[in-house]
């Protein structure tokens, strides 16, 4: 394999790398990890905007918008009137509620595998260092 000294190169390797890894272990329940961190910030926020939900998950509307729509299609989500267009709701149907449920313990498997690889300081170091980068 070819070395790099680009940061963007490593990150986006890496990046890819743990996707599969978290991809893999929710594979049996459906979903891939995108979809996953989709579901679980409408479950926290709670009835997000689109607007909000957006800004909450550092995507653009339009991405979100596309991942939506195949939410929505899978019954996972529902969009609901705002005051207006721009401000649509998002909530998890009951079907999305399970599927948050069914997935969770393999997400948290998954995370367990990857911090158990890292050890606790080395994630916590990681976590600081990609928050400077965002």
């Amino acid at each position: 394999m070819m070395t790099s000294e680009c940061l963007c190169t490593h990150l986006r390797r890496a990046a890819r790398g743990v996707s599969r890894h978290y991809d893999e272990a929710l594979a049996d329940v459906g979903i891939n990890v995108a979809q996953f961190s989709l579901l679980r910030h409408v479950q926290r926020l709670d009835g997000p905007t689109i607007t909000g939900l957006a800004d909450a998950m550092g995507l653009d509307r339009s991405t979100l918008g596309r991942n939506l729509r195949v939410l929505e299609a899978d019954g996972l989500v529902s969009l609901g009137e705002g005051r207006d267009q721009r401000n649509r709701l998002v909530r998890l149907t009951e079907a999305g509620s399970r599927c948050v449920e069914q997935a969770l313990p393999a997400w948290q498997r998954a995370q367990q595998q990857l911090v158990e690889q890292l050890g606790h300081e080395q994630r916590d170091e990681l976590v600081r260092l990609l928050e400077r980068l965002a």
